[in-house]
């Protein structure tokens, strides 16, 4: 990072480590799957190909993440079980969930032509996940328990549901049916109104699916007398069990009992108390600013391997900036964006209530949402390059108490933008005049901001200040308000709500007294009258 005396800001970055012995789930949720299925005509109530892609997500997830040793899953969610002694991004949570959740996504989008060959991708689908803090095998067997339980409840609802709808029924009226019937009269309804035998429907339907990992050989090449070199490598595979929390699953598998635990005994009933620990989620400190930054994973590598342009690639940052405008779009209680290279930071208004304003909520949302419309983008910016494999992200959230530290954070991300990308551009310029990396490394080592100036200017004809200001002062996309006659830029006139991206110095107090209305004071009265409302409700 750039040193400036806007660094203060880190000290309000949280450390949310996953303590040991704590056992790490990553539970990822789709988002309004509902609707997601029913415009892409799924089957009812179960649809085995889009089951399928799940699964394939899941086992690419787990062949990415080495540490993730054991996954369950089924209808539009997943569980990843980490091994106990992980390591991973330093066990933080955002880490953790951000980046599972992100290229979960990504997987999603580049597989789905494979499983569904004749249906296009009409809309960008989106996952949201949090950490599950199991403090010891015997609460993991728990939560698994109660997984594969949900999986056996809903399965048998919908079948049911839908069959009743089927044969004439309304929606409202199946559902009112099922309230009052228990789990013998479902089985009873299924086999002898619709000759339905629960138990032959096919088992990821009613048991779900879950993945293990194991080392196999496979061949890499061949050696010149044509005999193959072959490399262990991981490769997951997908079971179906009746009982994924027993002990006789759990001890058929080696890996399952070498990386987690044995259990001890059968699970017989679900304590009530453990399953609300599953469902706890941090709250942000409420009446803050929000900021949901996100960053390219190992983006030096994807950059090199899609061969984008040194220093700035101007398709990937344009890219980036259409992202960040679509997910500002859809979640329109993003007031501000500010982007550079492959990081995006969102500000989230104040007394914003999203997603219960839950960290986890907030920050795998939007990175997943990021992730899966920088997929289906791809072709719009990059025609004639094919996206060589899924591209992830991490994220966090932190909160901000005022104005001028929001504003104060947004400077410390421009000024490390301009110091980057100064250094960037001697960087590379050395590197195309025939230096290597380490020699032009060696040259800059200890130049000023003045001397990297000169070196661009008397080596290589280069005037940094008449370099795109996209390349120099990063991106800025906010909800601009303008006169739905004349155009002209009036924040009390009638609005025309769209969002624009501009290239601008934010640093200065100038751009915010030129755009007020991001920043709105009046605005922050009326959401706080209304989260004081819904507090009092709460209360009494």
């Amino acid at each position: 990072m750039a040193n400036s005396k806007y660094e203060y800001v880190k000290l309000f970055e949280d450390d949310d480590e996953v303590m040991l012995p704590n056992l790490i789930v990553v539970r990822v949720v789709a988002l309004d799957f509902r609707r997601f299925s029913e415009v892409h005509g799924f089957v009812k109530p179960n649809d085995e190909k889009a089951l399928e892609l799940m699964n394939c997500c899941a086992m690419a997830t787990m062949e990415m993440f080495s540490d993730v040793i054991f996954s369950y899953g089924f209808n539009d969610e997943y569980s990843f079980v980490f091994k106990k002694t992980s390591k991973f991004y330093q066990r933080r949570a955002s880490k953790l969930y951000s980046l599972v959740v992100s290229f979960f996504t990504s997987v999603y989008i580049t597989k789905w032509q494979d499983v569904f060959l004749q249906k296009n991708l009409r809309y960008a689908p989106s996952f949201r996940a949090h950490v599950v803090r199991c403090a010891s095998i015997e609460v993991l067997q728990v939560y698994l328990a109660w997984r594969q339980q949900f999986c056996h409840i809903s399965n048998l609802d919908n079948t049911c549901f839908w069959k009743l709808v089927e044969c004439g029924k309304t929606d409202r009226e199946a559902q009112d049916f099922l309230k009052v019937t228990e789990k013998k009269e479902k089985h009873e309804l299924l086999f002898q109104k619709f000759n339905i035998n629960y138990a032959n429907l096919s088992a990821i339907f009613r048991q779900g699916s879950c993945i293990l990992t194991t080392k196999v050989e496979d061949i890499v090449k061949y050696h010149e007398d044509g005999t193959p070199v072959k490399r262990l490598r991981r490769k997951a595979t997908v079971i179906h069990s009746p009982n994924i929390a027993g002990r006789k699953f759990w001890n058929e598998h080696s890996i399952l009992l070498k990386e987690l635990g044995a259990f001890a005994t059968d699970v017989d009933k679900i304590n009530p108390d453990y399953v609300r620990s599953f469902q706890v989620e941090k709250t942000l400190m409420p009446c803050t600013w929000v900021v949901i930054r996100i960053d390219g994973c190992h983006f030096h590598r994807f950059s090199e391997v899609h061969a984008f342009e040194k220093p700035n690639d101007e398709h990937a940052l344009n890219l980036m900036n259409s992202c960040a405008v679509a997910v500002m779009e859809k979640l329109p209680d993003l007031v501000f964006s500010y982007g550079v290279s492959d990081e995006y930071s969102f500000v989230l208004k104040r007394y914003s209530q999203i997603y219960g304003r839950t960290a986890s909520g907030m920050v795998s949302a939007i990175v997943s949402l990021f992730s899966s419309l920088y997929v289906m983008k791809w072709r719009e910016f990059f025609p004639h390059k094919e996206l060589k494999y899924p591209p992830s992200f991490d994220g966090r959230a932190v909160c901000y108490p005022s104005d001028e530290v929001l504003r104060d954070y947004l400077a410390w991300r421009q000024v490390d933008c301009h110091i980057n990308n100064q250094y960037n551009t001697c960087f590379w310029e050395l590197v195309k005049s025939g230096k290597s990396k380490s020699e032009a490394q060696a040259c800059l080592k200890g130049t000023q901001t003045q001397e990297k100036e000169l070196l661009l200017h008397s080596r290589f004809n280069i005037s940094y200040n008449e370099l795109p200001l996209m390349f120099r002062q990063g991106s800025s996309a906010f909800w601009d308000k303008k006169d739905a006659t004349t155009g002209d830029k009036n924040p009390d006139a009638c609005c025309e709500r769209k969002i624009v991206v501009v290239h601008s110095n934010i640093i200065e107090r100038s751009f915010w007294e030129d755009h007020p209305w991001i920043l709105d004071k009046e605005a922050w009265i009326l959401d706080k009258e209304a989260w004081i409302r819904d507090k009092a409700a709460w209360l009494f």
